[in-house]
């Protein structure tokens, strides 16, 4: 992350993660969602134009997930909207203020 307070704000209010930092550690973040923690250190010189960042999370309703997202006005990766994988998994994806890209999907039998 580039800023953590940019960070915090986005994961908090536009995905509705907690934040978990039983003390506020300069430069380093955690948030948590259901069973989903995820930790994040500052890294000023971060060019979002060149992040690779990528985190994948699993899901047991990724419709209703993406129905949340989608009233809450979440900006949805162009090219990661709700679809059906040729590898068994429904998946979508968003980037985060840094770029970081993020991928939630559900096994579908």
């Amino acid at each position: 992350m580039r800023n953590k307070s940019i960070t915090r704000d986005y994961y908090i209010h536009q995905l509705q993660f907690k934040d978990i930092d039983r003390e506020d550690y300069e430069g380093y973040l955690m948030i948590q969602k259901d069973s989903i923690e995820l930790h994040f250190f500052e890294f000023n010189e971060l060019s979002i134009n060149e992040n690779y960042g990528q985190v994948y999370i699993r899901t047991d309703n990724i419709d209703k997930l993406y129905q949340e997202f989608i009233n809450r006005k979440v900006e949805i990766h162009s090219h990661g909207h709700l679809q059906l994988k040729p590898w068994g998994q429904k998946e979508f994806s968003l980037l985060d203020p840094d770029h970081n890209l993020l991928t939630f999907g559900e096994a579908i039998d």
